[in-house]
């Protein structure tokens, strides 16, 4: 505990504290006004908020109880040491909807791959790499869950031969054979079917053409409860921007197009949607 290393007065406050339920946020190590470098900093602001965002979701949030896995952040496929294929998702709105689930009370598990994005506090993080990272990741964590938000962008294909050594130039320009990835939401359809879990499970559909019909295709081949289409052709939606304009697809229903909103706000519609299907 680094409250028993501080001056006896400090420790005797903090056990005071202890004692009347105050939740206590760092202090964190780092340099001090003294000069020094030593555990005594404040917490950052955004732990702070998100320390307290995550205390006040744990109270009577329409998720409490429930265990929600989300996916996040595009794959990326290795072709040599240094160089891999991957696309241009940003992992933001995945961010984006593990913390609208952590806000609704949920247990949330984040199963991402490297982003330039803070994880929200009080997710469990799971970092890959690669689709096949994924999917071990996603089946394993999807067994005790209720809700699986599948929002990363996973490679369709990967290099079928991966160089150990880094590919000169000198060579030539390098003949690079694919092939395919596993389809995560259709294995995740085979063990529900099989186990039961997840109860709810959302699919996401970045097209650039023929939007309704590939999304609508995608919902009725992987078991989808709902799907979520965006086109990321527009220049304000879809990656690498903090806006998004999606449509929400259903078997059972006509598809229900949202008007252009922040990413945060969208994330907040399809939890909103979950709570019902859960329901």
């Amino acid at each position: 505990d680094v409250y028993k290393r501080q001056h006896p007065a400090t420790a005797a406050n903090v056990a005071t504290l202890n004692e009347r339920g105050a939740v206590l946020v760092g202090p964190e190590e780092g340099h001090l006004a003294s000069g020094l470098v030593a555990v005594g900093r404040m917490s950052e602001p955004a732990r702070l908020l998100g320390e307290v965002r995550l205390l006040l979701s744990r109270q009577n949030g329409p998720l409490a109880g429930r265990k929600i896995v989300v996916t996040a952040g595009g794959t990326r496929e290795a072709i040599d040491p240094v160089r891999y294929l991957t696309n241009r998702s940003s992992g933001k709105q995945g961010y984006a909807l593990a913390q609208a689930a952590l806000d609704a009370g949920a247990e949330v598990t984040l199963v991402s791959s490297a982003v330039g994005v803070a994880p929200p506090t009080g997710a469990t993080v799971i970092a890959v790499d690669s689709a096949q990272e994924m999917a071990d990741a996603v089946l394993a964590a999807v067994r005790d869950a209720d809700v699986l938000l599948m929002a990363a962008a996973v490679a369709d294909f990967r290099p079928a031969q991966v160089s150990q050594q880094k590919i000169k130039k000198e060579g030539g320009a390098p003949v690079i054979e694919l092939t395919p990835n596993p389809d995560i939401l259709q294995l995740v359809w085979k063990q529900r079917e099989a186990e039961g879990s997840p109860q709810v499970v959302v699919g996401f559909a970045a097209e650039t053409q023929d939007l309704l019909a590939n999304a609508g295709g995608k919902l009725t081949r992987k078991g989808l409860d709902l799907i979520v289409a965006n086109n990321v052709s527009q220049a304000d939606a879809g990656f690498a921007v903090d806006t998004n304009r999606v449509t929400l697809l259903r078997a059972d229903a006509e598809p229900e197009i949202l008007p252009l909103m922040g990413k945060n706000a969208v994330a907040e519609e399809i939890v909103g949607r979950v709570e019902l299907l859960l329901a």
